[in-house]
């Protein structure tokens, strides 16, 4: 959602992206477990923060840690469960903390600090006495994990990658167990073991490690090179891949299989996994929301902040008119025409009047205020991180009334009807899905496609739970129920000549 097209005054309108480190936000949900099954529910974004907000580690049952952007440093956050507050452990001026973990022990967390100077250690704040000091000097430690009160396993940084040492507090020795590791590590439940990412082939693999006796054993590779792992309290190893968790048995299982989906819109990948004490609570870390990265780009582009509007967007942004007309592509070249854009215009105002939201697509009815002058158009964001492509619907005039086709259409879906449903559509209508894939082609192939799915689907029912009309389209917001399962979809109509002549769907 963000300024469009405005033909009357220039041709080049583009959008803009991001800023170098995508906001993240960091959320806790009730976890049970029984068996080998996992229920997750009351996901709440306990950062609420502008910025970086991640590396969620548990310091009780009923407190949980987390690196916290705040007055353009990070800082140590403590979130209290029972209260649903924060309270803030550090405030250096001249650096940051990440990573915080609890010292066995000790009322004490330990957090790698990044000095203003670019002096990187790990150190020690004891929360009795508020004194901090450097645990490891010599090292410039990536993450850590505790196995005892005097031996840390830590991935130190090396050159172009990490590598997983054992550090001895005690007798102030560092071992290097094994190169290019990667940022997960974790104490195994009911174990002498540790786990680690090894990186060192192929695929990133899970490994256990007897930080005693130094020998370590594969356990399994991760899918999709992801790295983020956690261990649940019955030894049930899990994974994070989208909005899904993956778990893994490693008694008796030889695959991941999926044990979760988390259908929450504002959570948009999850990472950073961690498992409370008692097993009854998981944090885990996501991206902005699409619809708050699409939310960002509007202000910043009502703000005339150019570099924070263009910050919004990928690298090889694609800006188009709907369905498929390329206006231009990168970042770059966006930056630019919207400068050119502010220079030319006083004053511009976006409002968002209605907007639609599945998935990685973003669907904007926006009003638009040039000099004075009011106009109405859609913008189509798809958003994976930052906004990948930016489609304008402009709102050009028409003789019909496009709702009333749609309205009839699906009445017609849902009274099972095929010659009600079929007689909005053109003769000749297409029907497209993600990525302008034909589907169906002609109103024959859509007769015989949905009579034998009307005939076999008694539960049949779609809900429009959102509607965007303009110019001579419809997008529906659409709650579809069939076989017993429901879902969400987007549909977007085309009126020609008084019929549906074509329609694009987005799952």
């Amino acid at each position: 959602m963000t300024f469009k097209c405005f033909w009357l005054l220039l041709s080049i309108m583009p959008f803009i992206h991001l800023q170098a480190q995508l906001g993240t936000e960091v959320y806790l949900t009730n976890l049970e477990m029984e068996v080998d099954s996992l229920y997750i529910n009351n996901a709440i974004n306990i950062s609420n923060n502008e910025g970086y907000d991640n590396q969620p580690s548990f310091f009780d049952n009923d407190n949980l840690l987390f690196a916290a952007t705040r007055n353009g440093q990070t800082d140590i956050a403590l979130y209290h469960i029972n209260d649903r507050s924060v309270s803030w452990l550090t405030n250096t001026t001249n650096g940051s903390e990440y990573s915080p973990t609890k010292i066995p022990g000790k009322n004490a967390v330990s957090a790698i600090r990044l000095d203003d100077n670019g002096l990187q250690r790990l150190y020690e704040y004891n929360l009795d006495t508020n004194e901090h000091g450097v645990l490891l000097d010599s090292l410039k430690v990536g993450y850590h994990v505790w196995f005892s009160k005097d031996l840390l396993v830590c991935t130190v940084l090396r050159e172009n990658r990490m590598d997983l040492v054992i550090s001895n507090l005690k007798n102030l020795t560092n071992i290097t167990v094994q190169q290019n590791v990667g940022r997960s590590l974790h104490k195994i439940p009911d174990s002498d073991l540790i786990s680690y990412i090894s990186k060192s082939n192929t695929t990133n693999m899970v490994k256990s490690l007897n930080p005693q006796y130094l020998n370590s054993e594969d356990i399994i590779s991760l899918p999709e090179n992801l790295e983020d792992i956690s261990w649940l309290k019955n030894g049930i190893l899990i994974t994070a891949f989208d909005n899904n968790i993956l778990s893994f048995n490693p008694k008796k299982d030889k695959n991941w299989k999926m044990a979760y989906q988390i259908n929450n819109p504002d959570v948009n990948s999850i990472s950073r996994l961690a498992i409370s004490p008692q097993g009854n609570y998981l944090s885990f870390v996501s991206n902005d929301s699409q619809k708050r990265i699409v939310d960002q780009q509007v202000e910043t582009f009502n703000a005339r902040d150019v570099n924070a509007f263009a910050n919004c967007f990928s690298e090889n942004v694609i800006v188009s008119n709907y369905p498929m007309d390329t206006l231009y592509v990168g970042r770059q070249i966006l930056k630019e025409k919207y400068q050119l854009f502010y220079d030319r215009t006083p004053s511009v105002e976006v409002k968002v009047a209605s907007r639609i939201h599945l998935g990685q697509t973003v669907i904007d009815q926006e009003q638009v205020t040039v000099g004075g002058k009011q106009h109405q158009q859609v913008a189509i964001y798809k958003v994976d991180g930052l906004i990948n492509s930016m489609t304008f619907i402009q709102d050009l005039p028409t003789k019909y009334d496009p709702e009333i086709l749609v309205q009839r259409q699906l009445e017609g879906y849902n009274q099972k009807n095929i010659n009600t449903f079929l007689s909005p559509y053109a003769e000749n209508v297409k029907i497209y899905g993600d990525n302008g894939v034909l589907r169906t082609a002609g109103i024959e192939n859509m007769r015989n496609r949905y009579s034998d799915f009307f005939a076999t689907t008694p539960d049949l029912h779609c809900e429009s739970k959102n509607r965007i009309v303009i110019g001579n389209i419809v997008i529906d917001e659409e709650f579809i129920t069939a076989n017993g399962k429901s879902f969400s979809a987007i549909g977007i109509y085309e009126i020609e000549h008084n019929k549906i002549a074509k329609v694009t769907f987005l799952h």
